[in-house]
């Protein structure tokens, strides 16, 4: 089929906030009326503080969780109100790899087992052809058949990590959404990891959604960024663009406040601290902390608007 692979509009997602004695309920917004399309075989970055609502996000595109307005495509079908029956073969298609590959195991199941679960609970494969497919997975990316019987307990945090890839491979989907899969590993192993990833798109042709605040990491592996803020896409475009030559100045902001090694001091951040999402500031919800804010800021949230190269900004004032 043509087209993109995902596709989401106007997408949103609030949550009831925190119930206190003598006070009504107030409503967060986590994801607000956003936009994003995923080419077959790409791989989009998702960047920006935490509790911006990248990890809402990635949940909402997979239907883990059902928004509160807008619509998801996946290959061309509208998902966003499937149920469970209409939604399970869909989920072989896409997988999700969490940020943290011990609390993603189960410790009773050896890596074996863990592989074989998504494979067993489809009726993908069994017997003979089960091992040999559990076996081939492993090798894939990079863990020996020596493995095979090691439970979580007995396996580094990268060798986890190896194992939840499998896991997710095991079905062969189109898209992995990938949720900080490195930032609770070490730097060497995160690179090994990376190059795994990288291979396996390569191989596969796997669509990537890719969830992290590392931005060097971020740069490896993506064609395109996407920078959130309080729950709207602010900037997007290629990641050389992007992380090179940032325009919105949030983005700027999150650029320099990278730590680099021949600084002399602490790497400046942007003045203030992100706002309450439940009671958000009117107009551009960065305006508060903006270097370049004006009333206009103030007044109206400004639109997400497509530039004549293809980039996508939120700031009319740095186009």
């Amino acid at each position: 089929m043509t087209g993109p692979l995902l596709r989401a509009e106007g997408l949103s997602r609030s949550f009831e906030g925190r119930r206190r004695l003598f006070r009504e309920t107030s409503q967060v917004r986590a994801v607000a009326e956003l936009d994003l399309t995923l080419d077959r075989g790409a791989a989009l970055g998702i960047v920006g503080e935490s509790g911006c609502g990248k990890s809402t996000l990635a949940r909402l595109l997979l239907r883990l969780i059902p928004p509160s307005a807008g619509t998801i495509h996946f290959d061309g079908r509208d998902i966003t109100a499937l149920d469970e029956a209409a939604l399970r073969p869909l989920r072989r298609r896409m997988q999700l790899i969490h940020q943290n590959p011990s609390a993603a195991l189960d410790p009773r199941l050896t890596a074996e087992d863990a592989v074989a679960e998504p494979l067993r609970i489809h009726g993908v494969a069994s017997g003979r052809a089960l091992r040999d497919r559990i076996a081939d997975l492993l090798a894939e990316v990079g863990l020996p058949s020596a493995f095979l019987h090691r439970f979580p307990h007995e396996l580094s945090g990268g060798q986890k990590q190896r194992v939840c890839i499998a896991r997710a491979l095991a079905l062969e989907p189109d898209l992995l959404v990938l949720d900080e899969p490195t930032s609770a590993l070490d730097v060497s192993v995160q690179a090994q990891i990376l190059d795994v990833l990288e291979a396996l798109r390569a191989r596969r042709g796997l669509a990537y959604l890719f969830i992290s605040h590392n931005l060097a990491v971020v740069r490896q592996v993506c064609e395109r960024v996407a920078v959130m803020y309080l729950g709207r896409i602010v900037e997007e475009g290629s990641a050389a663009e992007v992380l090179g030559a940032p325009r919105h100045p949030y983005t700027r902001a999150l650029l320099a406040s990278v730590p680099r090694l021949e600084a002399s001091g602490p790497p400046p951040a942007a003045p203030g601290e992100p706002p309450n999402p439940a009671s958000p500031p009117p107009g551009c919800a960065f305006n508060p902390r903006c270097p370049i804010a004006v009333a206009e800021c103030r007044a109206a949230m400004p639109a997400l608007t497509t530039l004549s190269d293809g980039h996508r900004l939120r700031c009319p004032r740095a186009a």
